[in-house]
């Protein structure tokens, strides 16, 4: 029987779910959310796909409906939603979502356990979800996939230019995570799928991880059938009522935008282009559907400022009686709007800084309307494909408005562009010819073979109730000696108590750790995660995990990495028992050697694939892309079926990082490494007072692990330090 695919699809932030988008909501729910529920949709209407869900967060608000709070929302065919809990219950804007997506790789990992699922792809949209979604596809080894959207570093460019002050611009958007998650998605993607080729060239190229054969240019689809017919009469009359209240004469030509109050949008420029055209004032009605509001105080600071601006400047101009701004709209009006317009010979105006697609523009030309568009990104590509407008500069108001009035002062010209769009946006952005595309690429990074999952058995794991997991305790011999009876003692089997495993992740080799636990008589791990993720080891006899040692070799060539890092100085490498296949270590001096930044940006510049770790700003470790102490705890989690809030990290060493995050319950030495004190402590994640041993009883005691008490909620006690800027430097 031919294969039938199984796809993930991430997109963590805004509000999605199956039916009656509230796209325009706020800056999270544009387009991405639309593009992506669509595609889902679309696969699950083919006979190649078994099952494909769209992996989203769980919102529990009153502010906004029950329906985010659905675990799953059937879509038809082989598609659903899928909810996945993460962080404060309420809803968040996407920039305060980066400290909890580790919880969500977490909750994603738990979930996919429990349906026994192992999908053959993931793919993630936007930076935030591909920070989630390499992290799961390297649990699972299966290909990942990457769609940026809007990419942080244009945005950040884009900022700069319109005069934002670099500190301001990183307090609101947190753009440096962000560009981080987007090179790591990019280094860890087997394709990268993007929506035109002034994309790939102008905007990812941008970037370090940056590589041209990676990138696939597919042009979205949109959903046709909304624009059959002439759409039904109790939606067109609401459309009718809610513009012609504000227009002296609504038989007029519209000249219609539909975009979210955003600067990047330029609505402001739109109105003054309509305004101070002495012809479109005279001929012509303006409608700016810029999403809901109900009362200006209510949005959010940007869409507050973008509003104020266009109500004061159609004051200015003294647009009463040919300027429609709506307050609300349906979703199922959005349509209604392009045909209001539509019947009355309009036009449909994208004036934006910088559209990365303009999905607003297939719509609009599905529905017969010629297209006055922004010469940047995706509208070029468009309009080459559709030849139903004219592209103009956003900056040039005056331009945008004697475009506007070419088309609509020639009937002509404006019927032939129309029925060329109509013809033309069928033929190219076709839901059906986007899929056709997508599975075809995909077929190109899928194994030959679907990949079988084998859960583990017990055979070569001890069982457990709570797991402590930490790196080799530095110098074991000099704590007191009633500390290390205690550590001892803590491990032993005893009737009608929590019986506490250990694991052991630590920078050493399988052989050397083994030896250090044999030299100062510790306790025996029931797991080994040696060479920061390159290895796993269970039990007294070292057995080999032969699964994970193959997946992590995934875009892994140690050459490369000693041949780039060869030409630095201030940097060492250690003794060759230090060494690994899967790891390379260096000495650095801590006077005059690189910074982690500027070994991390050299490897992407030399396009060489590795995870990079500091420790101590002495040590610095590279590993595979796919490897890492928290890729490879996150794998024996889901194999074993390990509950994260079942294990106790105790963190230690800068390689810790990444270990101490998420669901697992962690605590941090007082002596720790800079980088790991730098965390803000939170309902899972605790800095003791104390350092050594002295300090993980200290965490043990403080979440009652050895009592057996239920641990916190992820999101327990979590309030306005949800807004603090993540721990950037950590996002590897």
């Amino acid at each position: 029987m031919k294969r039938k695919l199984d796809i993930l699809h991430f997109s963590v932030h805004g509000l999605i779910r199956g039916a009656n988008l509230e796209l325009g909501r706020d800056p999270d729910t544009g387009g991405q959310c639309l593009y992506v529920l669509e595609l889902v949709k679309a696969l699950a209407r083919r006979e190649e796909v078994g099952r494909v869900s769209l992996v989203t967060r769980k919102v529990f608000d009153r502010n906004v409906s029950a329906d985010y709070a659905q675990d799953r929302e059937l879509l038809g065919g082989s598609g659903d939603i899928c909810r996945i809990e993460a962080g404060p219950r309420r809803y968040l804007r996407k920039e305060v979502l980066w400290r909890h997506l580790d919880g969500f790789v977490d909750g994603t990992l738990a979930w996919l356990r429990r349906e026994k699922r192992v999908p053959d792809l993931v793919h993630a949209h936007y930076a935030d979800a591909g920070y989630v979604g390499r992290q799961v596809a390297a649990v699972l080894g299966c290909p990942f996939v990457f769609t940026g959207h809007s990419l942080g570093r244009v945005k950040r460019e884009r900022l700069i230019e319109g005069g934002s002050v670099g500190e301001d611009i990183e307090k609101r958007y947190n753009l440096a995570a962000r560009i981080e998650a987007e090179e790591l998605s990019l280094d860890a993607a087997s394709m990268v799928c993007t929506s035109t080729r002034q994309e790939v060239e102008e905007q990812y190229a941008m970037y370090d991880q940056y590589a041209a054969d990676r990138m696939k240019v597919i042009p979205p689809g949109v959903d046709l059938s909304r624009f059959e017919g002439e759409g039904h009469p109790e939606v067109m009359a609401a459309v009718d009522a809610k513009l012609s209240r504000f227009l002296r004469d609504p038989s007029k030509p519209a000249v219609l935008a539909i975009a979210r109050a955003d600067e990047r949008k330029n609505l402001v420029g739109l109105v003054r282009a309509f305004g101070e055209n002495a012809w479109l004032r005279e001929h012509a009605n303006l409608i700016v559907v810029g999403g809901n509001r109900e009362t200006l105080a209510d949005l959010p600071a940007g869409g507050r400022k973008v509003w104020n601006a266009l109500l004061r400047l159609m004051d200015d101009l003294d647009l009463y009686g040919v300027c429609a701004v709506p307050k609300k709209h349906a979703s199922q009006e959005v349509a209604g709007f392009y045909r209001w317009a539509a019947e009355r010979k309009g036009v449909f105006v994208n004036p934006a800084y910088t559209e990365p697609f303009g999905l607003t523009l297939l719509e609009a030309s599905a529905a017969g309307l010629p297209l006055v568009a922004t010469h940047d990104g995706g509208p070029r590509d468009i309009l080459a494909n559709c030849e139903n407008g004219e592209l103009v500069d956003p900056l040039d108001s005056d331009a945008i408005g004697r475009a506007i009035e070419g088309i609509l002062a020639n009937p002509d010209r404006h019927g032939e562009l129309a029925e060329l769009g109509e013809k033309r946006v069928r033929e190219h952005y076709s839901w059906d010819a986007h899929v056709d595309r997508y599975l075809k690429e995909l077929q190109k990074v899928l194994p030959s073979e679907p990949r079988s999952w084998h859960q583990g058995t017990r055979q070569v794991m001890a069982k457990a109730d709570r797991w402590l997991v930490m790196d080799l305790p530095p110098n074991f011999e000099n704590e007191p000696h009633e500390l290390i009876e205690r550590w001892h003692h803590l491990f032993d089997p005893i009737d009608d108590s929590v019986r506490l495993g250990l694991g052991i992740a630590t920078g050493l080799s399988s052989e050397d750790a083994w030896a250090v636990i044999e030299r100062l008589g510790m306790p025996k791990p029931s797991f080994v995660i040696a060479g920061l993720g390159a290895s796993i080891r269970y039990g007294n006899a070292r057995v080999r995990d032969e699964v994970w040692e193959k997946q992590v070799r995934h875009r892994w060539k140690r050459e490369e990495v000693l041949d780039a890092l060869s030409e630095f100085e201030g940097l060492e490498l250690q003794p060759e028992e230090n060494q690994h296949d899967l790891k390379v270590s260096y000495f650095r001096d801590q006077a005059g050697g690189p910074d982690m930044a500027r070994i991390v940006s050299h490897l992407r510049e030399r396009g060489v694939s590795g995870k990079v770790m500091m420790t101590a700003n002495a040590y610095v470790d590279i590993v595979p892309v796919r490897s890492g102490k928290d890729v490879a705890l996150r794998y024996l989690e889901y194999k074993w079926g390990i509950d994260p809030a079942s294990i106790y990290c105790y963190g230690m060493y800068g390689n810790d990082a990444s270990m101490v995050r998420g669901r697992n319950l962690a605590a941090i030495a007082a002596n720790a490494d800079e980088v790991l004190r730098r965390f803000r402590s939170r309902p899972r994640l605790v800095k003791c007072r104390q350092s050594g041993l002295a300090g993980l009883f200290e965490g043990l005691d403080h979440y009652g692990v050895l009592a057996g008490e239920p641990p916190p909620l992820p999101g327990q006690g979590a309030t306005s330090d949800d807004e603090a800027v993540p721990e950037i430097e950590l996002l590897t």
